[in-house]
């Protein structure tokens, strides 16, 4: 008798997952439906749905400093701007970097376990046809890393830091431009 219940209480499980699977592959689209109408009308667009932003940023060339993080930043800022390596670019864009390193949790013998790494990216970008200045901008990227006692380990923390640091730069950046394309690239 209770093999009889626990097999109707499954049978009955499974019939209230199959209406819901049902419910949901019918109801989701028109849900995704509605709410993306909902945004249309009150005059949602997505920033890179703008006209002329995805292809003003990949016409930006990037002249950036010697060194690893200028490598890193332009590397990131190439990515983030699906660089179209086969046109002529429509603007340059020269940064200028500072960085800085500043011992944090320091111990009782006066060693640092953390640091903080500051990188400040600093951006002209210029009309190629013309060299005027279009824009000009400043990103601050502040984060902390471990150092280790091992001298390799706290060597690849920092590298690491610098990398993140430059990442999250180049995605500053790259909002900041997206933003301005978007609403008409007036200069700045």
């Amino acid at each position: 008798m209770r093999q009889a219940r626990n097999k109707t209480a499954e049978n009955a499980e499974r019939a209230e997952a199959g209406a819901f699977r049902v419910f949901r592959a019918f109801c989701g689209p028109l849900l995704a439906i509605a709410a993306s109408a909902a945004l249309a009308g009150c005059g949602f667009a997505p920033l890179y749905a703008q006209p002329g932003v995805s292809s003003n940023l990949a016409a930006i060339d990037v002249q950036a400093p010697e060194g690893r993080t200028g490598f890193l930043i332009r590397q990131h800022l190439d990515d983030a701007f699906a660089k179209n390596h086969g046109a002529a670019p429509a603007y340059h864009m020269r940064l200028a970097l500072g960085e800085s390193r500043y011992p944090r949790g320091v111990r009782v013998d006066n060693v640092a376990t953390r640091y903080e790494y500051v990188l400040v990216a600093t951006y002209d970008l210029v009309s190629a046809p013309s060299g005027a200045l279009a824009k000009r901008g400043s990103v601050r990227v502040e984060l902390t890393y471990d150092s280790a006692d091992q001298p390799y380990a706290s060597v690849a923390a920092q590298q690491d830091a610098q990398d993140r640091a430059a990442e999250e730069a180049a995605r500053r950046i790259q909002l900041e431009l997206a933003t301005w394309f978007a609403n008409g690239a007036k200069p700045s």
